[in-house]
């Protein structure tokens, strides 16, 4: 794996980047559908369209992957992530379809420096999945783990 190139230092407040754009298929869908969430909307047009979703749609599970898989390309692969304690909040708000293409837009809303681990910062990020038409189609709120380039001194 190569050196880190991203710190905790290189994201600041109010900092927003661009991902994407990834071109959803049928194909995808259904296959992702088939293996991990498959219930009628996912896997059948027919079905789809006499349900509210009015046609064959993305798993929103399927959209969480799809947004890891494109920030990790994005920067997280060249960061020196440690991780994340978890999601604060996720939701589903428009269908992904079959053509869409995606993109995602981070947003560094805060950045603090941890009080018991003082080689690490705490990143609370917004990330906003948008299709094609400009609609926002999913967001998720985490807090992301990075090392920092130079540790503070210890009093």
């Amino acid at each position: 794996m190569n050196a880190p190139k991203l710190f905790f230092e290189d994201f600041t407040p109010g900092s927003v980047a661009d991902y994407g754009p990834r071109l959803i298929t049928r194909e995808e869908i259904v296959a992702f559908a088939t293996e991990f969430d498959p219930q009628p909307f996912h896997l059948d047009e027919e079905a789809a369209r006499a349900s509210m979703l009015g046609g064959l749609c993305a798993s929103g599970w399927h959209s969480c992957c799809l947004l890891m898989r494109m920030i990790c390309d994005g920067y997280v692969l060249d960061s020196a992530s440690m991780g994340a304690p978890g999601v604060d909040e996720l939701k589903w708000l428009a269908p992904v379809r079959p053509g869409d293409s995606l993109i995602v837009r981070r947003t560094v809303l805060e950045a603090r420096a941890s009080q018991s681990r003082p080689a690490m910062g705490l990143l609370k990020l917004l990330f906003e999945m948008r299709n094609g038409a400009g609609e926002c189609v999913m967001t998720l709120r985490t807090t992301m783990m990075v090392r920092r380039r130079e540790t503070a001194s210890v009093a």
